[in-house]
């Protein structure tokens, strides 16, 4: 799929078409991961945080509907008005909404009626691009809401994920998924960074990006290491055969609150069988990998495995730079794994910054220095949840290749774990 996020002042016929293509190809992936759910896999809700299927295929389609349909195309009507209420998730300026928790109680609409409104916007989307011109401000919102239906198309997997993990037959989402290379694990090295005054952020007034990765400001950042490689599955057990979860002394103190009351013993999804841990993915019930990297823990794991490790978790900043020089490659969702692999043994650089699991940082989801949200609904996106979050970098193996970039900052709260969530060392020099 081609994504195209640049932003012009105005829009010929060519660059209209050219949008509209991107929305097509857009909304066609969304459909796409949905086609091998059976149609109860459409309703469930396991979790609050998991949102069922049928739900998110609404949510990204009123989401076009409230801040581009409705304020922009002349005499807009809506597909059902009761879809405003159910299908909000958390703009308070545009009124109440139905409770995250209860989504999945949602028998009616259907998923046919579901698609029935996806059809029915994009018919209309298709009017409002095709008298874009003279509002440069419609083609931001529409970029805005294509990365936004990509972040959804990452929920997709994650929250189908859990909700099927609640299955004990351990159902299979996809039984085709492109088999994951065995290779030889990769010796840990470090790589050295200088210390001083380094640009974090972006300005980008050619480009989309999402309004939590500017302005561009000029940041110190000390002399530091980071490990050229993911923490792996191999060395994770290491910690936890070493009694890591029942050592307080490297959990922070929220975290072992959290340990003490979930009860967590290992990553999300794993299990031991016969002395052999295994884990469910969307493959089903897989023999964890060893030399693949850790997938599923919290921060709060993450930080802990590191002071295990006596090293620590790196910042965003000494992540970004870091990554300044690398391209932007990784096993994204395009690769159709859709879970992480191994580190190449062979090679000597920094390897899977990009794709695989969102690296947890130590860093605090807060504004960089004069940000201001947007005026309006759309401000509430991303700051108004810049508060007791942290920051996390460079995209999952279910994040598409064209959704990501150097700066873009994902964010979570420290006890979650059902992302591909994952983490690498970084030490003071």
């Amino acid at each position: 799929m081609s994504l195209s996020n640049r932003l012009f002042s105005s829009q010929t016929l060519l660059e209209r078409e050219q949008l509209w293509r991107d929305y097509q190809a857009t909304r066609q992936v969304t459909e796409t991961i949905c086609k091998p759910l059976e149609i109860e896999d459409y309703v469930i809700q396991t979790m609050p945080e998991a949102s069922p299927a049928k739900w998110h295929l609404a949510h990204v389609t009123w989401f076009f509907e409230a801040f581009l349909l409705k304020p922009y195309l002349p005499n807009y009507k809506e597909f059902n008005q009761g879809f405003h209420f159910i299908f909000n998730s958390y703009y308070q300026q545009l009124g109440v909404m139905h409770p995250r928790a209860k989504r999945g109680c949602l028998s009616r609409p259907t998923v046919a009626e579901i698609y029935q409104y996806r059809a029915y916007v994009d018919e209309q989307m298709q009017q409002l691009i095709d008298k874009i011109g003279e509002q440069p401000e419609i083609q931001k919102r529409i970029l805005i809401g294509l990365n936004h239906e990509q972040q959804h198309q990452e929920l997709f997997f994650t929250d189908i994920k859990y909700n099927l993990s609640a299955n004990p037959l351990y159902p299979v989402y996809r039984d085709d998924l492109t088999p994951v290379p065995q290779v030889s694990a990769s010796t840990q090295q470090w790589h050295n960074f200088d210390a001083g005054m380094y640009q974090i952020g972006n300005n980008a007034e050619n480009e989309y990006i999402f309004d939590n990765e500017y302005p561009a400001h000029q940041q110190y950042v000390d002399a530091f290491q980071l490990s050229s490689r993911l923490v792996t599955n191999g060395e994770y057990i290491e910690f936890i055969e070493d009694n890591g979860y029942q050592r307080p002394e490297f959990w922070l103190a929220d975290a072992w609150t959290t340990i003490q009351q979930q009860q967590w013993q290992a990553p999300l999804y794993w299990e031991k069988r016969d002395e052999q841990w295994w884990h469910f993915t969307l493959a089903g019930l897989q023999p964890v990998d060893k030399n693949a990297p850790v997938c599923h823990v919290s921060y709060f794991e993450a930080d802990a495995f590191a002071s295990w490790a006596g090293a620590r978790l790196p910042t965003e900043f000494e992540w970004e730079v870091a990554a300044q020089s690398l391209p932007l490659t990784g096993n994204f969702y395009e690769a159709d794994y859709l879970q992480p692999t191994p580190a190449a043994a062979d090679s000597n650089g920094l390897q899977q910054m990009y794709g695989d699991v969102w690296e947890w940082t130590r860093s605090p989801y807060v504004a960089y220095p004069k940000y201001r949200p947007a005026k309006g609904a759309i401000g509430e996106y991303n700051g108004k949840f810049m508060c007791n979050q942290f920051v996390l970098r460079g995209g999952s193996c279910a994040t598409s290749e064209n959704h990501i970039r150097l700066t873009y900052r994902n964010f979570f709260y420290p006890h979650e774990r059902w992302q591909f969530k994952g983490f690498r060392l970084a030490q003071d020099v």
